[in-house]
């Protein structure tokens, strides 16, 4: 049972939010047991068909009202009229036996949770009156009667007291319950909100991660298998020219033969993702002198490596990345060039290592600024753009220096990740970014 909507003192009814408090169920009942009590007890010692009349009424009417109908009672005049029809019946039964008196405080509280602000004060004062004055007692002075009257408001003022703090108590719970249950649903709705960010997240970084692996593999391709088959061609075509030295064009495809086979095994090892065959069975010093001494025979342009400070085994992409720069520079040399020498320098710094590149070549103009422009007889300009990628991949950094007539250096500086560490470069860049 809810208490009715009301201004005053006594208990609240929301139609929605949290169920009804202990109180709320309790304070319905007290009625028929203030009224059975003192009835029971009155019959057993004087029978009389009045006193039992009297107090079925005043519960019937009590359940009729409150228990049956609540609803009825949410309008003040309704409550006004059920609170005199029971304070009636009460007073009755009080002129019949004092013990009724005990059933006071049943209609004080039903004054505080049912009537609206100052008519519960007047309510109570109705009761107590009623009580005082409805006592069969006779000869009592108009001093005593004023006494028994303000003991009695007294009274009910103390359990007028503790029905509004039950009450506000009552109604602080309801509001605190209704914020949490509030409070509880926003973040419901927050956290599904959050997970439907997080796996549009998840999707962007899955598509991000489709993008970066297609354009490692254009670097692969283009660093692997396109130089080979340009030098292939470029092998071919002096063999053709040197058809007449029978010995001259059995080398030329003596070179082709064995550039074929390396293609070969790079298009294997970009299918496989394994680390570029130099790099299998050696660190990346030997790897760049094997790979410069592979190119300086086919291409006739003398090279040569030199390291400085302290070799020391780096990350696989590390070393993935600057034998790259290395291959797709000295191809760039062989095709624009036309140098007489190239020099390919290592360095190992703590933090850092960086790959020099330069030859004496005819050289081109960058474009400044930006990025800078390859030869426009490179096709699409490709090779310096995948070198940059590469390295930028690694949070590193990418130079050219190149003017008409001047040669060409160009310089990769990456971190000197350790091959122990379990921070994987491409991680390590997408952080930096």
């Amino acid at each position: 049972m809810s208490s009715v909507d009301r201004e005053g003192p006594g208990p609240v009814v929301t139609s929605t939010g949290p169920g009804p408090s202990r109180w709320d169920r309790v304070w319905p009942y007290l009625p028929y047991l203030f009224i059975a009590l003192p009835a029971g007890f009155s019959l057993l010692q004087n029978w009389r068909a009045d006193t039992l009349v009297l107090a079925l009424f005043a519960m019937v009417w009590h359940w009729f009202m409150v228990g049956a109908h609540p609803e009825w009672i949410k309008h003040h005049l309704v409550a006004l009229a059920y609170f005199a029809v029971l304070l009636a019946a009460i007073g009755a039964l009080v002129s019949i036996d004092s013990v009724f008196t005990v059933a006071g405080p049943a209609v004080f509280i039903q004054s505080f949770a049912l009537l609206p602000r100052w008519w519960a004060y007047a309510g109570v004062a109705a009761t107590a009156a009623v009580l005082v004055s409805m006592r069969p007692e006779a000869g009592r002075s108009p001093g005593q009667m004023l006494f028994s009257f303000l003991v009695a408001a007294l009274v009910a003022s103390a359990v007028g007291l503790v029905v509004q703090t039950i009450s506000d108590q009552n109604e602080s719970r309801r509001v605190m319950i209704a914020q949490l249950q509030e409070t509880g649903a926003r973040l419901a709705a927050l956290a599904a909100e959050n997970a439907n960010l997080q796996s549009q997240l998840l999707t962007r970084a899955r598509e991000a991660g489709v993008l970066g692996e297609r354009q490692r593999l254009a670097r692969e391709i283009h660093d692997t298998i396109a130089q080979g088959l340009t030098a292939i061609v470029t092998q071919v075509e002096a063999a053709e020219e040197a058809l007449d030295d029978v010995k001259a064009a059995r080398a030329r495809l003596d070179t082709v033969r064995t550039l074929a086979r390396d293609s070969l095994k790079e298009a294997r090892r970009s299918v496989q993702a394994l680390r570029p065959a130099p790099l299998a069975e050696s660190q990346l010093p030997a790897a760049l002198q094997d790979v410069s001494g592979k190119w300086s025979q086919a291409s006739g342009v003398l090279s040569s490596l030199e390291v400085t400070g302290e070799a020391r085994p780096l990350h696989a992409e590390v070393e993935i990345t600057l034998l790259r720069v290395a291959q797709e520079a000295l191809a760039n040399v062989a095709k624009h060039a036309s140098a007489g020498r190239v020099a390919l320098t290592l360095s190992y710094m703590e933090d850092v290592v960086v790959l020099d590149v330069r030859d004496d070549g005819a050289g081109f103009a960058p474009e400044p600024p930006g990025l800078p422009a390859a030869p426009a007889s490179e096709t699409g300009g490709f090779g310096l753009l995948s070198m940059r990628q590469r390295v930028t991949r690694l949070a590193g950094d990418f130079q050219i220096e190149s003017a008409p007539g001047e040669g060409t250096g160009i310089s990769a500086t990456v971190p000197a990740i350790p091959a122990e560490t379990g921070l994987e470069p491409s991680d390590r860049s997408r952080n930096a970014g």
